[in-house]
């Protein structure tokens, strides 16, 4: 797992821990029941405070991200299915308003931008 912190950032380095590990949740980096690594090691590691590491913990734990097992560790919890799939059609539905916006810029009507949809579509199903 690999964390970088920006001390230049106004966003907060709890914060920045909390969406550096839920992006790695999001993108299949970190799966069900890897460990992280102990809030000593990760603050050594970032050179920051533990308490700060522990926020961050507590927050996903909060949030469902993580499962803390006392004297064990914190993993990554199995409730992520559906935020991955989640941020997954995010991906999606960001990438088809990319290509609407591009076809409004190339003036491609509404009804042929459909009929490739619907080509498209039916090209993967072949």
């Amino acid at each position: 797992m690999k964390i970088i912190i920006n001390n230049s950032s106004m966003v907060p380095i709890y914060t920045q821990i909390i969406q550096q590990i839920k992006a790695q949740i999001a993108s299949d980096v970190l799966h069900e029941n890897d460990p992280l690594p102990s809030v000593r090691s990760l603050s050594k590691d970032l050179n920051i405070s533990a308490l700060t590491v522990k926020k961050a913990y507590d927050e996903l734990e909060a949030l469902g991200f993580v499962v803390t097992v006392h004297g064990k560790g914190t993993y990554i919890s199995g409730n992520n299915s559906e935020y991955i799939k989640e941020n997954q059609i995010k991906e999606v539905e960001n990438g088809l308003k990319d290509s609407i916006e591009k076809a409004e810029r190339y003036s491609i009507s509404k009804e042929d931008v459909r009929e490739m949809f619907d080509m498209l579509l039916d090209e993967t199903e072949a």
